[in-house]
C-alpha cells in the first residue's frame, strides 16, 4: 500500500464492503446513477454508451449504476433511455454489462418507470392519480395496472441478471414512479395503496420483494429513496425514515438516499450552490433505523468529503456523478494519493436544464473518447442535447409503436 493509504483515515474509502446478499464491492466509490441519455433511440446500447462505463470501471470505482433502465417502453423518461425485455438486442446488453464491470467493478442497472413524468412525444404519462397542472398532465393508474407494476420490475431484474449485470437498484427517488406514490402531492388514491405513508410505501415494498423473489438470495438489489422531494406538502424526512425503517425487513442489500425531484419548476438538488455532502444528516437520523448499508449522493466533490463520511460511519458508501464526469480515473487518482478535487466549471445565470445539458454532452464525449471541450458556454450543449432527442423521437415511436408522435419541446432533466 502505498504511503498515501498509510493513513487509516483515507484507508477507509477503500476498503471492501460486503453487501447482505454476500457481494463484495471493492471499495466505497459509486458512480450514482444519471440519465446518460446514450440508448440508441431504440432502447440498446451505444458504442459510446458501452465505452463509457468501461472508462468508469477502469477507473477504480466499485460500482456504477446506469440511470433509468426501463422494463416498460410506454413509460419513458425520454429517448435515450434503455430498455430491457426479451426482444432488446441482448448481445449489446451482455457486451455492456462485460465491459462495464471491468477492473473487478460492478455494474447495476436501475429499474425505471416514470410514471406521470414520462416524456409525452413518446409515452402516455399515468402517475398514481390524475394530475393537470402547468408541465404535467397524466391519468391515473387502474388498480389492475398498480397490481402489475411488482412483476414489470421483476421480469426486468431478472433478465438484468441472466444478461450478466451485477445487480440493481430500484429507483424510488427524484419524482419517477416509485416516488410518486410515496408522495402525497402525487397520490390521492382512496385505496390501499394510496393515504398513510404505510399505504403510499406499499407498492414499493410489493416491488422490492418481487424483485428479490426474481433473482434470488445472492443478487445486489439495491434502491434510491429520497431523503425529502424538496416540496411543500410532498415527501417529507419523517415519511422517508418511515421507509428505512420499513425496508430494514426486506432483502435491501444498500439503501442510495438523495433528494429532490424533477416535478416541473423544482429546484434540482444536484443544481444546488452547497460546498458540501447534501443527505449525510438525514443518513445519520436513518442509521439507527436499519441494518442495510446506506449509501449518499450528492454534493460529495472532494477526498475529504469522502472519506469523512465514510470515517465517521455515516455512510458506508458515497455517491458520485458529476465529479465522476469531470474525471473518470478519480477514484485511482484519490486512492494514490496523486488527484485532488475536479474542477467544477462555474455558469454564470445558467437557464433552466442548462447545466444538466453541458453535463449530458460531456458524457458523450467520454464515451466517444474525445478530449472534453473547455467552454461553459451553455446554450450550444442546450440546443445539441435537445435536438439529439428530437431526433431519436421517431426512432422511440417507429420501434415502440407510441400513440403520440408530436415533438413539443424536450425537458430537461438529469
Amino acid at each position: 500500500m502505498d504511503r498515501f493509504m498509510e493513513n487509516h483515515h483515507y484507508a477507509t474509502l477503500f476498503q471492501p464492503l460486503e453487501l447482505p446478499c454476500g457481494t463484495v464491492l471493492k471499495n466505497r466509490i459509486a458512480k450514482s446513477a444519471m440519465s446518460d441519455s446514450l440508448g440508441d433511440g431504440r432502447g440498446d446500447p451505444t458504442d459510446a454508451q458501452i465505452r463509457l462505463y468501461e472508462r468508469w470501471a477502469e477507473g477504480g470505482l466499485a460500482v456504477s449504476i446506469i440511470g433509468e433502465v426501463q422494463g416498460n417502453p410506454n413509460f419513458a423518461e425520454k429517448p435515450g433511455n434503455l430498455v430491457l425485455r426479451s426482444d432488446s438486442d441482448l448481445r449489446r446488453f451482455q457486451t455492456l454489462a462485460r465491459r462495464g464491470s471491468a477492473n473487478r467493478a460492478q455494474l447495476w442497472l436501475q429499474l425505471g418507470h416514470a410514471g406521470a413524468m414520462a416524456h409525452p412525444p413518446i409515452s402516455d404519462p399515468k402517475g398514481p392519480s390524475a394530475l393537470d397542472i402547468p408541465g404535467l398532465i397524466c391519468s391515473a393508474l387502474t388498480q389492475d395496472e398498480v397490481r402489475a407494476l411488482p412483476s414489470e420490475f421483476a421480469r426486468t431484474a431478472r433478465l438484468a441478471k441472466d444478461l450478466g449485470f451485477g445487480g440493481v437498484q430500484v429507483h424510488a427517488a427524484h419524482g419517477f414512479l416509485l416516488s410518486q406514490f410515496l408522495s402525497p402531492l402525487f397520490n390521492r388514491r382512496d385505496d390501499k395503496h394510496g393515504g398513510s405513508i404505510a399505504n403510499r410505501m406499499r407498492l414499493l415494498l410489493e416491488v422490492v420483494d418481487e424483485v428479490r423473489g426474481a433473482v434470488g438470495p445472492g443478487f445486489p438489489t439495491a434502491i434510491k429513496l429520497n431523503a425529502t422531494d424538496q416540496l411543500e406538502g410532498g415527501f417529507d424526512k419523517k415519511d422517508a425514515l418511515a421507509v428505512i425503517a420499513a425496508l430494514d425487513g426486506t432483502g435491501i442489500d444498500l439503501i442510495d438516499i438523495s433528494g429532490g425531484t424533477y416535478f416541473p419548476g423544482a429546484r434540482s438538488a444536484s443544481d444546488s450552490a452547497g460546498t458540501g455532502p447534501y443527505f449525510l444528516d438525514f443518513a445519520e437520523r436513518a442509521r439507527p433505523l436499519t441494518r442495510k448499508p446506506l449509501m449518499a449522493t450528492g454534493g460529495f466533490k472532494t477526498l475529504q468529503h469522502a472519506t469523512d463520511a465514510v470515517a465517521r460511519g455515516s455512510v458506508d458508501m458515497v455517491g458520485l456523478a458529476r465529479a465522476l464526469v469531470l474525471d473518470p480515473t478519480l477514484p485511482n487518482g484519490w486512492r494514490s494519493g496523486t488527484k485532488g478535487a475536479p474542477k467544477f466549471p462555474r455558469f454564470s445565470d445558467p437557464p433552466e436544464g442548462g447545466i444538466t445539458a453541458w453535463y449530458t454532452m460531456r458524457l458523450t464525449e467520454l464515451g466517444e473518447d474525445r478530449e472534453p471541450a473547455d467552454s461553459t458556454e451553455l446554450e450550444a450543449s442546450i440546443r445539441e442535447y435537445e435536438d439529439r432527442d428530437s431526433d431519436r423521437i421517431s426512432t422511440w415511436n417507429a420501434r415502440f409503436r407510441a400513440r403520440r408522435v408530436s415533438r413539443p419541446k424536450v425537458r430537461l432533466r438529469k
